[in-house]
């Protein structure tokens, strides 16, 4: 590419020009940005010169290059695992890939990954080994729902999958499409198909932007029993019995549980929750929060719910005869304080909001999971940024089934403008790192059934080398100030413009896997206002009162003094380790 210009200008202009720059015709690109001068590159590339560019590397020689590199100071220096050429010279170049389970949803979410897909994954790859399932609320209805047992049973075959967000269509749905049928949610279908263990739910970060939690936050939801496999009906007065019948007939039935029903209306609900899976979801969490270096916490409401104390031995048993002295010799644990901590649910709430400074991982029940990964999501910004990976085993036990998907839905309010010719700004952020790991997950699978096939070793080098530098490209996108709307504000990218811009990014970096990076680092960025986001409703009358109350002198500041009250008062204060350690809620029934 051709450097027509450098500038010097503020960063306010920058983003205009970059918005400018995203949309003209001509496709001007911006370069390079160094926060430190607010100095940019122009370059002029058209569509035809960005395919060129995508397929070619630069004139710079490899000694140039490995001298350049050696230059630059440590945290500018490239640190790649492999390093495997992916440019393509021709469509029958392409890296074929592994086996995988893609499941199709609808809406906003399926429109941006049909265009990730086309922009950034087949020009490098041929995708024509995975096994596609539409389950869109159309073609589940049409099929009398065979295409999601079809999907379910691929997915026990192939054992990786990534699945774009799907509808469970409400009643009004269900008359609004013209389907024939109510249809159950797909996800509880996948769950029990693929013997369901955990959903692991991580904050996504990306490096030099401030988000919500400062270093990682894991997150260990069972991803089985509890209120969503509940049994239910509406009853008047009466009795109701449970009452367990065992398999061995040599055992006798008797009552769980008999109570009268005094009120002419009732909702009786029975459910349960399998535990034998608990060592599993112990092993996978431990682990994790080992490999990650960040400290366990096991969430239970086990004061009031008696029946949660097997959830809490079971952890702790596998965390002390097997994980505890792990974590003291990783430094993560000291030996004085290596016992495994559990936080009732009620106070694991208040704790989240507290320790924005991440670097714990936690594990609950399927419900509380649910809840608390919500108010992760919205601590760390909004559920994009944050992932959804189910983890479940095959039925003989053998081998670990991955699920990859994002955890926020269709995103209908833009699907509807789309539909309607307006401009849409959908970040896909968390689709797409669904998508590496999915496909990362399929690569490792394929190289562990072909451990001496040098092919298969090839093509795991170089899925990780590319999803490698896919991830780099879509975040430092958003470091030079050219995400979308959500992250930089009006002037950010429309959906199209952001995939063009890291399609375009990503041929670069691909292009120059072997040479030294000369462009500056991207900026280092404060969290983005969190009014750009399209659910932002902050009620500023009902704030503006709320400040004015802790006011108290109402000279338009808070003090320190009162700011610590305020935090009192509004149970948010951090609390010395011991006391949060002390800090159990006393039962309220």
């Amino acid at each position: 590419y051709i450097y027509i210009a450098q500038l010097h200008i503020n960063m306010s202009s920058l983003r205009i020009l970059a918005r400018r720059a995203a949309t003209a015709s001509s496709r001007t690109m911006l370069s390079e940005t160094s926060a430190s001068n607010g100095r940019f590159f122009l370059s002029m590339s058209n569509k035809a010169t960005m395919t060129t560019l995508a397929s070619s590397s630069s004139s710079m020689s490899a000694s140039e290059g490995s001298n350049l590199q050696a230059a630059l100071p440590n945290n500018q220096k490239t640190s790649r695992r492999y390093k495997s050429t992916i440019l393509p010279t021709s469509d029958s170049d392409k890296i074929v890939l592994p086996p995988m389970v893609y499941i199709a949803g609808e809406e906003m979410t399926h429109y941006a990954t049909q265009l990730v897909l086309k922009q950034w994954i087949k020009p490098y790859f041929n995708t024509d080994a995975w096994e596609t399932f539409d389950l869109s609320c159309k073609a589940r209805d049409e099929s009398n729902d065979q295409v999601l047992k079809d999907a379910v049973d691929a997915g026990k075959r192939i054992c990786a999958i990534f699945k774009e967000p799907t509808i469970t269509p409400s009643v009004t749905q269900v008359k609004e499409m013209g389907l024939s049928q109510h249809l159950c949610s797909p996800n509880g279908a996948m769950r029990r198909g693929w013997n369901g263990i955990t959903i692991s739910r991580d904050t996504i970060h990306i490096k030099g932007i401030e988000l919500g939690y400062a270093n990682p936050v894991l997150f260990e939801r069972h991803a089985v029993g509890g209120e969503y496999g509940a049994g239910w009906h509406s009853v008047g007065k009466g009795t109701l019995l449970t009452t367990y019948i065992p398999d061995d007939d040599n055992e006798r039935p008797f009552v769980v549980d008999k109570r009268d029903l005094t009120d002419d209306n009732n909702v009786c609900v029975v459910y349960h929750n399998p535990y034998d899976n608990v060592v599993d979801l112990a092993h996978l969490f431990f682990k994790r929060c080992l490999d990650a270096k960040v400290v366990p916490y096991i969430v239970t409401k086990k004061t009031v719910f008696k029946w949660q104390e097997g959830f809490w031995a079971t952890m702790k048993k596998i965390f002390d005869e097997e994980y505890k002295e792990e974590f003291v010799k990783a430094g993560v644990m000291s030996e004085e304080k290596s016992e495994l901590q559990h936080l009732i649910s009620d106070a694991a709430t208040m704790q989240l909001i507290r320790w924005t400074g991440g670097g714990f991982g936690m594990a609950a029940h399927n419900y509380d999971g649910d809840m608390l990964t919500d108010q992760i999501a919205q601590v760390h910004r909004s559920p994009g940024f944050i992932t959804s990976n189910l983890v479940g085993k095959t039925d003989c036990g053998t081998k670990i089934i991955k699920e990859f998907e994002a955890s926020h839905g269709t995103v209908t309010d833009l699907w509807n403008d789309h539909l309607a010719g307006k401009e849409t700004s959908i970040n896909p952020l968390g689709l797409v790192e669904a998508l590496i790991g999915a496909m990362n997950h399929s690569a490792m699978l394929h190289l562990e059934n072909n451990p001496n096939d040098a092919d298969a070793k090839d093509v795991h080098d170089k899925v990780f080398t590319f999803t490698e530098q896919l991830q780099r490209a879509m975040h430092n996108t958003f470091r030079y100030g050219q995400g979308t709307r959500d992250m930089c504000g009006p002037t950010g990218f429309t959906t199209e413009d952001f995939i063009d811009k890291v399609a375009w990014r990503l041929g670069r970096y691909l292009a120059k896997l072997d040479e030294a990076e000369f462009s500056y680092p991207p900026p280092e960025l404060s969290e983005p206002d969190r009014q750009f986001r399209r659910n932002y409703d902050v009620d500023h009358e009902a704030a503006k009162k709320l400040f004015d109350k802790y006011d108290k002198d109402g000279d338009g500041t808070v003090n320190f003094e009162e700011f610590e009250k305020m935090l009192v008062k509004m149970g948010l204060a951090p609390k010395t380790k011991e006391v949060v350690q002390q800090d159990v809620k006393e039962p309220d029934v």
